[in-house]
């Protein structure tokens, strides 16, 4: 490795310090994740975690109201953690929130058009420009900055009903309800901000919903994220974590999603289906014998590998169950 450091008997420019420049690759080196893990990982952990943590205390709270449950025999170890963009919902979640603000005045049509056009330039690209990351969340962590949180839930709703529900995949909607037929859970795993991930999940009767944390003090928003947006480790990071605290085996779950940038999340557990799939992603998921199923053309599944969580046997579900249910606390 070259040395940046003077050479013996050269004495250091005016003011510089001597051990400036190997303190500079060592900070370099660290940057690049060569000794630790970067700042970008450090919020992507800190989001996942967050996640789990909303999503678990979400389902305590339901747990608390005494919603009689299903008279299915649950399957207590294994889950199915679903993607939503292009995966369970036609299009971007978010474009469709925001479709139905922008009909109510809530932000101008001007940033609206300008967060679709990045949204596009992601879909297509496949790639997330660092600029046009930062612009869409900084306008839109202003714009909810002071507002209530009861009023995006109820925003939320009436949006789904309007705009989102006629957008849902029935193919990937009918994958989901043979975890639930089959007593798993269901979990929505999603940048999309978790108070609106929660609604789609709600609609559609699933478990909960993995999302980006929007902090929020007194029932108000601050304008701040917990971590980051919840995104590629961030996603496998939070399906950890709820899994750690639901007393879920990793190996008997399942996760979909139609990106290369979840494959984080599809190889933290023991099976991994591609749906709608990017180039990328089908590519990875014939190479590795994955399940793909493309909905926008009516394919059925192109290729069926490894067994899903509901053909791991009924031996372990029925194991499960005799178990009860494991959760871990704080």
């Amino acid at each position: 490795m070259s040395q940046s450091t003077p050479p013996p008997g050269t004495a250091p420019e005016d003011g510089a310090d001597e051990t400036s420049a190997p303190r500079r690759r060592f900070d370099s080196l660290r940057a690049r994740g060569l000794f630790g893990p970067t700042a970008a990982e450090r919020r992507q952990s800190l989001a996942g975690q967050a996640s789990a943590d909303a999503a678990h205390a979400q389902l305590e709270a339901e747990d608390a109201l005494d919603v009689p449950e299903a008279p299915t025999t649950p399957d207590l170890t294994a889950a199915a953690f679903f993607d939503v963009d292009n995966t369970l919902v036609h299009g971007a979640s978010i474009i469709h929130f925001a479709r139905g603000l922008a009909a109510r005045d809530y932000i101008a049509v001007s940033d609206m058009a300008q967060f679709g056009w990045q949204q596009l330039k992601f879909r297509v690209t496949g790639r997330e420009d660092s600029d046009d990351v930062a612009s869409g969340k900084e306008k839109a962590l202003s714009f909810i900055a002071g507002r209530e949180t009861d009023e995006f839930v109820a925003l939320g709703e009436q949006i789904y009903d309007e705009i989102i529900a006629d957008k849902i995949w029935t193919g990937t909607l009918e994958l989901a309800r043979r975890h639930l037929a089959a007593g798993q859970q269901v979990w929505l795993v999603t940048a999309t901000p978790q108070i609106l991930a929660q609604v789609i999940a709600r609609r559609l009767g699933f478990t909960g919903a993995l999302g980006t944390v929007v902090e929020a003090e007194d029932g108000k928003f601050t304008g701040r994220l917990v971590g980051d947006i919840l995104h590629g480790p961030g996603k496998a990071h939070a399906v950890r974590s709820l899994a750690a605290r639901e007393g879920l085996h990793l190996r008997r779950c399942t996760a979909y999603s139609d990106s290369h940038n979840d494959v984080p999340m599809l190889t933290a557990v023991g099976t991994a289906v591609a749906v709608n799939p990017d180039a990328d992603l089908r590519e990875l998921a014939r190479n590795r014998g994955w399940e793909i199923h493309d909905f926008r053309t009516g394919r059925k599944a192109a290729k069926v590998g490894v067994p899903t969580a509901l053909a791991l046997g009924a031996a372990g579900g029925a194991a499960a169950a005799v178990l009860g249910r494991r959760r871990t606390e704080d």
